[in-house]
């Protein structure tokens, strides 16, 4: 007797767990685990190549700043121009006093100052696209700081000058101007 004690009952125990091993479909649906959300993607760009790209487009977009910033500065004094031919209205000497300073502003003074009559009217058309500067205009132009114009034709002039001081192509320095000076090979007694 004490052996079958000893024993195990095997039979008894395979009775019993066919019944607790008998699990339905939704007993086992409900014992999983959810899988878990993956990391969201970054936005962020991930290779070096990538990284690369959105630096240069970030150093354009600062240099296109960059220059935007400068033209508009460079432009101050048209601004400035046009506002004053605001205030002169049809007034040819002042519209002839505003042009001359907005040259000499634009170009060097050897270049501007010296010029009268027609060379003056033929460095505004030179610098302009068109010859605006001819006919009744012209003289209106040279004649203004001395005479009397017409209203009719003081409306031409001051309508041109606008027109010129937005539109004057101002000629950028080269690259060439800026090098450091050379040195010679014969120094100067």
């Amino acid at each position: 007797m004490q052996q079958d004690q000893a024993k195990p009952d095997t039979g008894s125990k395979l009775n019993s767990t066919p019944a607790a091993a008998e699990e339905t479909l939704p007993d086992m649906i409900a014992q999983l685990v959810p899988p878990p959300e993956p990391p969201a993607v970054s936005m962020w760009p991930a290779t070096p190549a990538a990284k690369s790209v959105g630096a240069l487009l970030l150093l354009m977009l600062l240099f296109f700043v960059w220059r935007r910033i400068q033209t508009y500065r460079a432009n101050a004094y048209r601004r400035a121009a046009l506002a004053e031919l605001q205030q002169a209205a049809d007034d040819p000497a002042r519209i002839a006093e505003i042009l001359r300073r907005t040259a000499l502003v634009a170009y060097p003074r050897t270049q501007v100052a010296a010029l009268t009559g027609d060379d003056w009217l033929g460095f505004l058309n030179q610098h302009y696209p068109g010859n605006a500067f001819t006919g009744e205009v012209g003289r209106t132009l040279l004649q203004s700081p001395y005479r009397k114009a017409a209203p009719t034709q003081s409306g031409a002039l001051a309508q041109v000058a606008r027109d010129w001081i937005r539109q004057h192509k101002v000629e950028r320095p080269s690259f060439r101007q800026f090098r450091w000076p050379r040195k010679n090979a014969e120094a100067p007694p």
